[in-house]
């Protein structure tokens, strides 16, 4: 019995020193893997108000694929809800993201690595033919929260306009 609870509180160590490593310290596959687990969300509306939203992120197909079920609790979005499935390709070393939504959002993402922020970005062409460029960022990581932007660009990546901030707080079990 003790070898068994020694065993498991090694696997509870090292999980939590995995979880909080520096970016040096993990494989491109793992880049993502903060992520991973279930979280209280907050966001400021529009009008100033907070609103609540919840975000389940697990890997799947083997462990290949991130996996992520967001929706929103309360305020003016209440019933939003989208998944995403996130992989990384070890033969071209590329992250890539597919987001779909209740909205009928099918949006593809590219992903990389900036420092210690983590980035899935997209380049889209508005009706009038312009470029856009899109981001979303993920920053300040701990191993129980982190903030998460949604921002654009409309000069090629020069300057960027924050559109939706979010923030990561890990559920307590």
């Amino acid at each position: 019995m003790k070898k068994i609870c020694y065993s498991f509180l090694i696997l509870i160590f090292s999980t939590t020193l995995t979880s909080a490593q520096s970016i040096d310290t993990l494989s491109p596959g793992q880049y993502f893997d903060f992520w991973i687990g279930k979280w209280d969300l907050t966001y400021q509306q529009s009008d100033g108000t907070t609103a609540k939203a919840q975000n389940n992120i697990n890997r799947i197909l083997s462990g290949t694929t991130i996996q992520e079920n967001f929706e929103v609790l309360t305020g003016a979005n209440k019933g939003y809800t989208g998944k995403s499935w996130s992989v990384y390709n070890p033969t071209t070393k590329e992250w890539k993201q597919t987001w779909v939504d209740s909205e009928g959002a099918y949006l593809t993402f590219d992903g990389k690595i900036d420092g210690n922020k983590r980035i899935f970005f997209r380049t889209v062409t508005n009706p009038e033919g312009k470029s856009i460029y899109q981001r979303m960022v993920f920053y300040e990581i701990t191993e129980n929260s982190f903030s998460w932007d949604w921002e654009q660009s409309n000069d090629a990546g020069k300057n960027w306009t924050l559109l939706w901030r979010i923030n990561y707080k890990r559920k307590s079990e």
